[in-house]
Protein backbone atom coordinates (compact mmCIF):
# COMPACT_ATOMS: atom_id res chain seq x y z
CA UNK A 1 0.00 0.00 0.00
CA UNK A 2 1.51 3.45 -0.93
CA UNK A 3 0.24 6.36 0.69
CA UNK A 4 2.29 9.24 1.72
CA UNK A 5 2.16 9.99 5.79
CA UNK A 6 -0.24 13.24 6.42
CA UNK A 7 1.04 15.85 8.98
CA UNK A 8 -2.47 16.86 9.26
CA UNK A 9 -3.85 13.89 10.84
CA UNK A 10 -0.72 12.95 12.81
CA UNK A 11 0.16 10.05 10.63
CA UNK A 12 3.48 8.01 11.80
CA UNK A 13 2.62 4.43 10.19
CA UNK A 14 3.81 1.03 12.19
CA UNK A 15 6.09 -0.80 9.78
CA UNK A 16 8.69 -2.63 11.97
CA UNK A 17 7.83 -6.80 11.76
CA UNK A 18 9.25 -7.78 14.97
CA UNK A 19 7.62 -4.58 17.11
CA UNK A 20 4.17 -5.81 15.00
CA UNK A 21 4.46 -9.10 16.63
CA UNK A 22 5.53 -7.77 20.21
CA UNK A 23 2.00 -5.64 20.08
CA UNK A 24 -0.21 -8.63 18.78
CA UNK A 25 1.40 -11.10 21.52
CA UNK A 26 0.58 -9.00 23.92
CA UNK A 27 -2.76 -8.37 23.00
CA UNK A 28 -3.53 -12.12 22.02
CA UNK A 29 -6.01 -11.51 20.52
CA UNK A 30 -8.84 -14.54 19.76
CA UNK A 31 -11.66 -15.38 17.63
CA UNK A 32 -15.44 -14.34 18.77
CA UNK A 33 -13.49 -11.12 20.43
CA UNK A 34 -15.29 -7.67 19.25
CA UNK A 35 -11.59 -6.16 18.49
CA UNK A 36 -11.71 -1.97 17.70
CA UNK A 37 -8.64 -0.42 15.78
CA UNK A 38 -8.44 3.59 15.56
CA UNK A 39 -6.43 4.54 12.90
CA UNK A 40 -5.38 1.28 11.32
CA UNK A 41 -3.09 3.26 8.55
CA UNK A 42 -1.38 0.63 6.21
CA UNK A 43 -3.05 -2.10 7.88
CA UNK A 44 0.41 -3.20 9.29
CA UNK A 45 -1.40 -4.50 12.80
CA UNK A 46 -4.95 -5.16 11.25
CA UNK A 47 -3.64 -8.20 9.06
CA UNK A 48 -1.63 -9.98 11.64
CA UNK A 49 -5.01 -9.19 14.18
CA UNK A 50 -7.19 -10.49 11.72
CA UNK A 51 -5.75 -13.65 11.24
CA UNK A 52 -6.12 -13.97 15.14
CA UNK A 53 -9.75 -12.60 15.61
CA UNK A 54 -10.96 -13.47 12.26
CA UNK A 55 -13.06 -10.01 12.42
CA UNK A 56 -11.97 -6.27 13.16
CA UNK A 57 -14.00 -2.76 13.16
CA UNK A 58 -11.78 0.11 12.46
CA UNK A 59 -12.04 3.51 12.38
CA UNK A 60 -10.56 5.61 9.89
CA UNK A 61 -10.37 9.63 9.62
CA UNK A 62 -8.48 9.53 6.11
CA UNK A 63 -10.46 8.06 3.74
CA UNK A 64 -7.95 7.30 1.11
CA UNK A 65 -6.46 5.17 3.56
CA UNK A 66 -9.64 2.65 3.13
CA UNK A 67 -10.04 1.23 0.02
CA UNK A 68 -6.73 0.28 0.49
CA UNK A 69 -6.90 -1.40 3.40
CA UNK A 70 -10.14 -3.26 2.83
CA UNK A 71 -8.31 -4.77 -0.53
CA UNK A 72 -5.76 -5.88 1.85
CA UNK A 73 -7.12 -7.25 4.16
CA UNK A 74 -10.40 -9.26 2.51
CA UNK A 75 -9.00 -12.25 1.90
CA UNK A 76 -7.38 -12.36 5.79
CA UNK A 77 -10.74 -11.99 7.36
CA UNK A 78 -14.00 -9.67 7.95
CA UNK A 79 -13.06 -5.87 8.47
CA UNK A 80 -15.81 -3.20 8.74
CA UNK A 81 -14.30 0.36 8.17
CA UNK A 82 -15.83 3.62 9.99
CA UNK A 83 -14.75 6.95 7.85
CA UNK A 84 -15.23 8.86 10.80
CA UNK A 85 -13.42 10.64 13.69
CA UNK A 86 -12.16 8.89 16.37
CA UNK A 87 -12.78 11.59 19.10
CA UNK A 88 -16.53 11.62 18.27
CA UNK A 89 -17.35 8.46 17.58
CA UNK A 90 -19.61 6.27 19.78
CA UNK A 91 -17.72 3.28 20.12
CA UNK A 92 -20.46 1.91 22.61
CA UNK A 93 -22.51 1.49 19.02
CA UNK A 94 -20.39 -1.74 18.14
CA UNK A 95 -20.13 -3.42 21.39
CA UNK A 96 -23.23 -5.96 20.93
CA UNK A 97 -23.26 -7.39 23.95
CA UNK A 98 -19.50 -8.62 23.51
CA UNK A 99 -17.25 -5.54 25.31
CA UNK A 100 -14.92 -3.69 23.15
CA UNK A 101 -11.17 -4.77 22.86
CA UNK A 102 -9.67 -1.30 21.18
CA UNK A 103 -6.28 -0.99 20.07
CA UNK A 104 -4.46 1.57 18.13
CA UNK A 105 -1.46 4.10 17.29
CA UNK A 106 -3.16 7.13 18.25
CA UNK A 107 -1.82 10.44 17.15
CA UNK A 108 0.11 12.11 19.30
CA UNK A 109 -1.63 15.28 18.89
CA UNK A 110 -5.10 13.68 20.15
CA UNK A 111 -4.02 11.59 22.19
CA UNK A 112 -4.95 12.70 25.67
CA UNK A 113 -8.97 14.04 24.62
CA UNK A 114 -9.29 10.76 22.79
CA UNK A 115 -8.30 8.70 26.18
CA UNK A 116 -10.97 11.21 28.03
CA UNK A 117 -14.08 10.48 25.38
CA UNK A 118 -12.94 6.59 25.61
CA UNK A 119 -13.33 6.52 29.06
CA UNK A 120 -16.24 8.09 29.07
CA UNK A 121 -17.69 4.99 27.35
CA UNK A 122 -15.91 2.75 29.76
CA UNK A 123 -19.11 0.39 30.94
CA UNK A 124 -18.52 -1.23 26.81
CA UNK A 125 -14.36 -1.21 26.96
CA UNK A 126 -12.76 -4.06 28.24
CA UNK A 127 -9.72 -3.52 27.75
CA UNK A 128 -7.12 -0.99 25.74
CA UNK A 129 -3.86 -0.78 24.23
CA UNK A 130 -2.18 1.85 22.92
CA UNK A 131 1.22 3.21 21.35
CA UNK A 132 1.24 6.59 22.21
CA UNK A 133 3.98 9.03 22.56
CA UNK A 134 6.64 7.74 25.44
CA UNK A 135 6.49 10.64 27.95
CA UNK A 136 1.98 10.42 27.75
CA UNK A 137 2.35 6.87 29.33
CA UNK A 138 5.00 7.75 31.89
CA UNK A 139 2.34 10.69 32.90
CA UNK A 140 -0.70 8.58 32.61
CA UNK A 141 1.42 5.52 35.10
CA UNK A 142 2.99 8.43 37.31
CA UNK A 143 2.83 8.34 40.91
CA UNK A 144 2.54 11.04 43.87
CA UNK A 145 5.81 13.00 43.99
CA UNK A 146 6.87 12.55 40.23
CA UNK A 147 7.85 15.28 38.18
CA UNK A 148 5.36 13.38 35.72
CA UNK A 149 2.25 12.67 37.92
CA UNK A 150 -0.78 15.27 37.00
CA UNK A 151 -4.28 15.17 35.70
CA UNK A 152 -3.89 13.05 33.42
CA UNK A 153 -2.64 9.87 35.75
CA UNK A 154 -5.46 11.33 38.69
CA UNK A 155 -7.83 10.53 36.32
CA UNK A 156 -6.85 7.64 34.11
CA UNK A 157 -5.96 5.53 37.60
CA UNK A 158 -9.39 6.44 38.76
CA UNK A 159 -11.30 4.84 36.05
CA UNK A 160 -8.44 1.86 34.94
CA UNK A 161 -5.82 -0.03 35.70
CA UNK A 162 -2.78 1.55 33.84
CA UNK A 163 0.23 -1.42 32.58
CA UNK A 164 3.06 0.32 30.54
CA UNK A 165 4.17 -2.80 28.56
CA UNK A 166 7.33 -1.47 25.92
CA UNK A 167 8.83 1.05 24.74
CA UNK A 168 9.10 1.64 21.02
CA UNK A 169 11.47 3.45 19.13
CA UNK A 170 11.16 5.76 16.36
CA UNK A 171 12.72 3.55 13.61
CA UNK A 172 9.41 1.70 13.80
CA UNK A 173 7.49 4.57 11.96
CA UNK A 174 7.10 5.88 8.81
CA UNK A 175 8.26 8.58 8.94
CA UNK A 176 9.88 8.18 12.33
CA UNK A 177 8.46 10.48 14.90
CA UNK A 178 10.71 12.45 16.75
CA UNK A 179 10.60 10.75 20.13
CA UNK A 180 9.75 7.48 21.54
CA UNK A 181 6.45 5.68 22.07
CA UNK A 182 5.27 3.82 24.63
CA UNK A 183 2.77 0.67 24.77
CA UNK A 184 -0.01 0.71 26.92
CA UNK A 185 -2.81 -1.31 28.47
CA UNK A 186 -5.78 0.28 30.02
CA UNK A 187 -8.46 -1.57 31.83
CA UNK A 188 -11.29 0.07 33.09
CA UNK A 189 -12.31 -0.92 36.52
CA UNK A 190 -15.86 -2.78 37.29
CA UNK A 191 -15.80 -0.58 40.12
CA UNK A 192 -13.39 2.25 40.58
CA UNK A 193 -10.69 2.05 43.82
CA UNK A 194 -12.21 4.61 46.26
CA UNK A 195 -15.69 5.83 46.32
CA UNK A 196 -16.51 9.45 44.74
CA UNK A 197 -19.81 11.14 45.22
CA UNK A 198 -19.68 12.95 42.51
CA UNK A 199 -17.66 12.33 39.36
CA UNK A 200 -18.07 15.56 37.50
CA UNK A 201 -16.88 17.06 40.89
CA UNK A 202 -14.12 15.43 41.21
CA UNK A 203 -13.07 15.85 37.52
CA UNK A 204 -13.35 20.16 38.96
CA UNK A 205 -11.06 19.07 41.68
CA UNK A 206 -8.52 17.53 40.19
CA UNK A 207 -8.27 19.59 37.26
CA UNK A 208 -8.25 22.89 39.71
CA UNK A 209 -5.70 21.32 41.75
CA UNK A 210 -3.12 21.13 38.83
CA UNK A 211 -3.72 24.06 36.80
CA UNK A 212 -0.76 25.88 38.49
CA UNK A 213 0.29 23.27 40.40
CA UNK A 214 3.48 25.18 42.12
CA UNK A 215 0.70 26.39 43.97
CA UNK A 216 -0.69 25.02 47.66
CA UNK A 217 -4.20 23.68 47.65
CA UNK A 218 -5.72 26.44 49.75
CA UNK A 219 -4.90 28.53 46.69
CA UNK A 220 -5.61 26.38 43.67
CA UNK A 221 -8.90 25.31 45.28
CA UNK A 222 -10.02 28.35 46.30
CA UNK A 223 -14.41 28.62 45.12
CA UNK A 224 -14.10 24.88 45.75
CA UNK A 225 -13.14 24.27 49.35
CA UNK A 226 -11.65 27.45 51.42
CA UNK A 227 -8.91 25.71 53.52
CA UNK A 228 -11.49 24.63 56.68
CA UNK A 229 -12.82 22.48 54.61
CA UNK A 230 -9.67 20.84 52.94
CA UNK A 231 -8.47 20.30 56.67
CA UNK A 232 -12.13 18.47 57.11
CA UNK A 233 -10.87 16.08 54.02
CA UNK A 234 -8.14 15.38 56.26
CA UNK A 235 -5.41 17.32 53.84
CA UNK A 236 -3.24 20.10 54.83
CA UNK A 237 -4.57 22.95 53.18
CA UNK A 238 -0.45 23.75 52.63
CA UNK A 239 0.52 20.95 50.28
CA UNK A 240 0.66 21.02 46.72
CA UNK A 241 -1.30 18.84 44.08
CA UNK A 242 1.44 16.27 43.28
CA UNK A 243 2.09 15.07 46.60
CA UNK A 244 -1.84 13.93 46.67
CA UNK A 245 -2.54 10.33 45.81
CA UNK A 246 -6.18 8.78 44.35
CA UNK A 247 -7.83 8.64 48.13
CA UNK A 248 -6.81 12.19 48.83
CA UNK A 249 -8.22 13.21 45.98
CA UNK A 250 -11.31 11.20 46.43
CA UNK A 251 -11.87 13.25 49.95
CA UNK A 252 -11.57 17.04 48.74
CA UNK A 253 -14.42 15.71 46.09
CA UNK A 254 -16.39 14.42 48.19
CA UNK A 255 -15.64 17.37 50.77
CA UNK A 256 -16.50 19.49 47.91
CA UNK A 257 -19.75 17.68 46.84
CA UNK A 258 -21.44 18.13 50.43
CA UNK A 259 -21.37 22.00 49.58
CA UNK A 260 -25.26 23.16 50.05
Amino acid sequence: MTHRPRKRFGQNFLHDPGVIEHIVAAIRPRPGEQLVEIGPGRGALTVPLLEAAGRLTAIELDRDLIQPLQQRCHRTGEVTVHAADALRFDYCTLADGTPLRILGNLPYNISTPLLFHLLDQRHCIRDMHFMLQKEVVERMAARPGSGQYGRLSVMLQYRCMVSPLFTIGPDAFDPPPKVDSGFVRLEPFARPPVTVADEAVLADVVRQAFAQRRKTLRNTLRGLLDADEIRRAGIDPARRAETLDLGDFAALANQAARRP
